[in-house]
């Protein structure tokens, strides 16, 4: 029994089983199964690559539909059973048509890529790869000295794409291997290839970074196959392979594995796993790391998202079916009419995946299918059309007249309808172009009270073809016979557009590209040239045949702009002439330096294309005569009548170039030039214009949505890779898109990138590193342009560091203990994540026994522990980023010396210098901005310090003065009352006993003869018969302040005294005395602030002051006491006052 009827079919006729692909051998028999339901009687026949297939003995179709094929052919040409077969279904209500099956018979091709003989070091890595087609895919093996090798060992891996892996080399791996496919067909060897096994050399059991010697590469697989992604990594020590996705998603754990030392495999991929995927070697326990990336796309067949359904329609009305499908690549919709392709015409067109039938009519009443296919296969959905009839209609319209009127007008006649014309109650008038396919059809309705109208929006010099409908309120009539009229000729719309290059430096090439149709309105019979300097008025005109496309302009003035414009005629008139464009003439083609000839580069020849309306793509090649070295090019544009930019610079290596962001409908001049070292060459001008967005018919269509989900992920440090999604509307269409492309802040338009694209994902590349930019997508379809996408913005990975760390400095701070320093890369825009430094005594280097240490980006010294003395130790430094490691620097050397040993060592520096260092224990190196740092500090300090001494000074000045002053005179009357100690006073103060004490110095006022000034300094240098204190009693109010020379004079170690017997020290008031009852005696004496003490009254002199009548006292030292040194106290007999 039949299936119940699904939303792709319907009852009236559908398929029961289809055909699909078959592989099989040559001379075997097949059965290719189609079985159809439905009313019956039901016709079934085969199409082979779309044409009906002959029956014969050995192929022929049985009862039940299918096709039978007793042997299979394979011979060249048509006579191959090799192909696509469908088989159509047909009955009373029409014909369907099946999806594609694909008939191959088995092969095997030869190898196409042989395995190759490699010399690998002991322990490394071998690997050897084989490539070969088949039909079926075939199976890879591999032998090994013409023995098969195991499929999977702890060493040995062999990938089902044909790559062998060996790891950890032995000498016991040498030997040859060759590639063994396998499939139905056949069964074929490659060459074979010698692997060579070659001792492990002393620099291989060094430290070495992860590198990845074999990365995945960009693949492509169909549904429900196998992927395969290789990655092979070597270092020292073993680096560890891991995978990721680029856009962070999960990795399908159930359908992925790991096979051998890091290939991933990935099993019955879904369109999920499209993506790029990313492996990453890194070194145990450290953060150095490299990776590789591979895009993996996955193809899908088609699928319907949207299917057409069956529709019942009146004659003269209007039918739409609409059909979407999605895959990838993504699926080509075609239309069918009872499995027969439809062509668009006049009332049929076909459009965004869409079917419309207007003015429907008898023949109309079908089935319809959508067939959408792609490389992966093809499927189809049908739908009928049911045509209503009217019974009381009019007749069609009779004796349909057309004449020209104008260039863009035809009048158009005809007579009413013989039958039932008083029914009609209104006329429509359909008319399109007559040449070419797929034009579009427009209707006028009138009203049913005339048979004449005028249609006046017509292209000039154009061939239409127009009938006519009658409506009645129950239906319309037939179509009226069909008329064709030609439009008149007018004055060309646009000027040519020109393109000017020279030869030499005194001629100009003017070549010029035929106008459009649409802008030429007849047949051009005559081309205008006009050209002067750009300093002269006096124009030269030059008239020629319409036939003509280039003119050659001779006798020119070298070195000189020359101004030229073009217009065209038809046999109507002239057209509007073009603006001027200018072109300089070149120099001597030759510069003669030296007896030498220097070539300037000849003009490249240079072809424009508009894309869309606002983009135009510049496509040149260099001239074939050329003879100079081109070093690159300079591309300059501009609008007609507006100033020229700023040239674009490109490559010698390029080739074409996308101007983005121009106006629609614009005329712009572009001119490009090659240059040299010695200079710029001849230039190419061409003018071209930018077609209109949207044309005068389509200005009610809205534009087609932007695409969506922009996404943006760094590759590289100079390629960012970005994917979006495509508007569901858009299936099945032809889509382009425009990418647009700019650093962040850009000013410079010009420098905007545009790329053009018919895929939903682009690699970016030659983009700056570590620079940010934003980028925007928008979208192309039928002639129409979306707006851009939002604007996504993403900075790229920074460059690998390209040059070590500098300014190297290895000290030892400890006999155990170094720190080292140094400074980031020269290069200003390297970012550094973290540094790594290896160090290692002479002997550990030799055995490859490395310290490694790492330290973050922002960190500059580090410190090297537990080293052994005795020993050289050997530091190398790199900087590394999140895209790889640099470079290490060259080692340094530093001797860590014995006990004992001299502390005088050289370090050997990366540039090969060395500087001697004498190493003291508890010291170390400070380099200029520590040690300015550490100035600063002390200075800081310092002036806090002083600030406060200032501050305590001031306010203890009131509270010690007399005090102190008192203080003096007591030592004076101790020594005049009880011949006490041997005292001496200076200015300073007292000379005090040699002892390491306490010393407070408190200012006060005092008065210093003119004989005594020169007893500043600090040593003693007192002479009989002096005064050596005087003490003057001021006023509370007095406005003398201590100088700042008394009071931080030189006060320091040269103030000593001898002791004497019996003499003790206060320590704390600088007071010296016998015994406690002296001292309080005369603390009793002094306290008497106010008057002088009355003992002392006989023998007080007052001198009179110039300036203040204060009282003064003084101390004389006698003449008989003598100074035997200058830090000693001298004996005087008696004291004298």
């Amino acid at each position: 029994t039949a299936p119940p009827c699904r939303v792709l079919c319907f009852s009236e006729l559908f398929f029961y089983k289809e055909p699909h692909d078959v592989n099989v051998m040559r001379k075997d028999p097949v059965i290719l199964d189609c079985q159809a339901r439905g009313d019956l009687p039901i016709s079934m026949k085969w199409l082979k690559n779309g044409v009906k297939v002959l029956e014969n003995d050995r192929v022929y179709a049985l009862s039940n539909g299918s096709l039978y094929i007793a042997e299979v052919e394979s011979k060249a040409g048509d006579k191959s059973d090799e192909g696509f077969y469908q088989c159509l279904a047909q009955n009373k209500y029409g014909a369907i048509l099946s999806q594609k099956a694909r008939l191959t018979i088995a092969s095997i091709s030869p190898f196409e890529i042989q395995p190759v003989s490699a010399v690998v070091q002991e322990g490394s890595v071998a690997r050897f790869s084989c490539k070969i087609s088949a039909s079926p895919l075939p199976i890879i093996t591999w032998e090994f000295n013409r023995t098969i090798l195991p499929l999977s060992t702890e060493r040995i891996t062999v990938l089902p794409n044909g790559v062998l892996q060996i790891y950890g080399v032995q000498q016991g791996d040498a030997g040859n291997y060759r590639c063994v496919a396998t499939n139905i067909a056949n069964r074929r060897r490659s060459t074979e290839a010698t692997l060579t096994v070659i001792p492990a050399l002393p620099e291989t059991i060094l430290p070495r970074k992860p590198s990845i010697i074999a990365g995945p590469q960009n693949i492509t697989a169909s549904l429900h196959q196998s992927a395969i992604l290789e990655c092979v990594a070597i270092g020292n020590p073993k680096p560890i392979v891991s995978w990721s996705r680029l856009d962070h998603k999960p990795i399908d754990v159930f359908n992925t594995r790991v096979m051998g030392n890091g290939n991933l495999i990935i099993s019955d991929v879904k369109l999920e796993h499209t993506g790029i995927y990313v492996c990453r070697a890194t070194t145990p326990g450290t953060r150095n790391f490299t990776v590789a990336m591979a895009l993996l796309t996955v193809l899908a067949p088609p699928a319907f998202v949207e299917w057409p359904e069956s529709l019942t329609r009146p004659r003269a009305g209007t039918a739409r079916f609409v059909c979407q499908a999605e895959g990838i690549p993504a699926p080509k919709i075609t239309w069918l009419k009872n499995g027969e392709r439809i062509h668009s015409n006049g009332r049929i067109k076909m459009y965004n995946s869409k079917l419309v039938i207007n003015q429907i009519i008898p023949e109309d009443d079908a089935i319809y299918q959508c067939m959408a296919e792609n490389d992966q296969g093809s499927i189809l959905s049908t739908a009928r059309l049911i045509v209503v009839m009217s019974e009381d209609r009019p007749s069609a319209p009779r004796s349909v007249r057309a004449e020209s009127v104008s260039s863009s007008a035809i009048l158009l006649a005809w007579d009413r309808p013989l039958y039932n014309s008083h029914k009609v109650i209104a006329y429509s008038v359909h008319y399109m172009k007559a040449e070419g396919l797929n034009n579009e059809e427009y209707q006028v309705v009138i009203g049913n009270d005339t048979t004449r109208y005028i249609i006046d929006d017509l292209e000039p010099a154009s061939n239409y073809t127009f009938y006519i409908v009658a409506y009645m309120p129950m239906g319309a009539s037939r179509m009226s016979d069909h008329v064709i009229q030609h439009t008149l000729e007018d004055v060309p719309l646009r000027a040519p557009e020109i393109s000017l290059t020279s030869r030499s430096p005194t001629d100009i090439v003017v070549s010029w590209q035929p106008i459009p149709a649409k802008f030429r309105r007849g047949r051009i019979v005559a081309i205008r040239l006009s050209f002067r300097t750009s300093t002269e008025n006096a124009i030269n005109t030059l008239e020629l045949p319409g036939s003509m496309s280039e003119y050659l302009i001779e006798s020119l003035i070298p070195d000189t702009i020359y101004l030229v414009r073009i217009a065209a005629a038809t046999r109507v008139g002239w057209g509007e002439q073009s603006a001027w464009t200018s072109h300089r003439t070149p120099k001597h083609p030759t510069l003669k330096v030296h007896s030498a000839i220097f070539v300037f580069p000849l003009a490249p020849e240079l072809h424009l294309e508009p894309l869309n309306c606002t983009t135009i793509l510049v496509r040149w090649q260099p001239s074939p005569v050329n003879r100079a070295s081109i070093q690159g090019y300079k591309l300059f544009y501009r609008e007609e009548s507006q100033q020229e930019r700023a040239p674009i610079e490109l490559r010698a290596k390029d080739s074409h170039h996308t101007i983005g962001g121009l106006d629609p409908r614009r005329k712009y001049h572009v001119k490009l030039l090659a240059y040299s070292y010695i200079g710029e060459g001849y230039q190419a001008d061409q003018t071209v214009s930018t077609p209109g967005c949207v044309s005068v018919r389509d200005r009610m269509v809205p534009p087609p949505p932007p695409p969506h989900h922009l996404y943006a992920k760094a590759n590289s440090s100079s390629s960012v890779y970005l994917h979006w999604g495509r508007p569901a509307f858009s299936s099945g269409q032809v889509v382009n898109y425009t990418v647009r492309c700019n650093p962040v802040g850009l000013q410079n338009a010009s420098l905007v990138l545009y790329l053009q694209t018919s895929e939903a994902h682009m690699l970016v590349q030659d983009l700056q590193p570590f620079t940010k930019y934003e980028f925007a997508v928008r979208l192309h379809v039928d002639q129409l342009s979306s707006p851009w996408s939002p604007v996504v913005y993403h900075t790229t990975l920074p460059e690998v560091p390209s040059g070590p760390p500098i300014g190297i400095k290895v000290t030892l701070i400890e006999d155990d203990t170094a720190l080292v320093s140094w400074k980031q890369p020269e290069d200003p825009n390297v970012v550094v994540s973290h540094y790594t430094i290896l160090y290692a005594s002479r002997k550990a280097w030799i055995a490859g026994e490395w310290k490694v240490l790492q330290r973050e980006g922002t960190l500059t010294m580090a410190l090297l522990e537990n080293l052994l003395p005795g020993n050289v130790y050997l530091i190398k430094i790199s900087a590394s980023n999140e895209v790889g490691d640099g470079p290490f620097s060259s080692a340094v050397e530093l001797p860590v010396l014995l006990k004992g040993e001299t502390a005088n060592s050289k370090v050997k520096h990366p540039d090969g210098s060395t500087e001697a260092k004498a190493y003291f224990e508890g010291f170390y190196h400070l380099d200029q901005k520590s040690m300015t740092g550490i100035i600063v500090g002390v200075c800081i300090a310092l002036t806090c310090i002083l600030i406060c001494a200032l501050i305590l000074i001031f306010r203890s000045k009131a509270r010690y003065e007399n005090g102190c002053c008192q203080a003096f005179v007591e030592l004076c009357m101790q020594c005049i009352i009880c011949g006490g100690t041997h005292l001496i006073i200076n200015s300073f103060g007292p000379i005090k006993q040699n002892k390491q004490t306490k010393k407070k110095w408190w200012p006060f006022n005092y008065k210093v003869r003119k004989n005594t000034q020169q007893s500043l300094h600090a040593t003693c240098a007192y002479q009989p018969g002096n005064t050596v204190l005087t003490y003057e009693k001021e006023s509370p109010m007095s406005p003398h302040q201590p100088s700042l020379q008394i009071l931080f004079g030189p006060i320091g170690d040269s103030e000593h005294s001898n002791n004497s017997e019996g003499s003790h020290e206060t320590g704390d008031s600088g007071r010296y005395s016998h015994d406690e009852t002296e001292m309080t005696h005369l603390s009793s004496v002094s306290s008497s602030a106010s008057s002088e003490p009355p003992s002392l009254k006989p023998f007080i002199e007052y001198e009179p002051s110039p300036v203040s009548d204060s009282p003064h006292f003084a101390l004389e030292v006698p003449s008989s006491c003598t100074l035997e040194a200058p830090n000693q106290m001298c004996t005087p007999p008696a004291c004298r006052l």
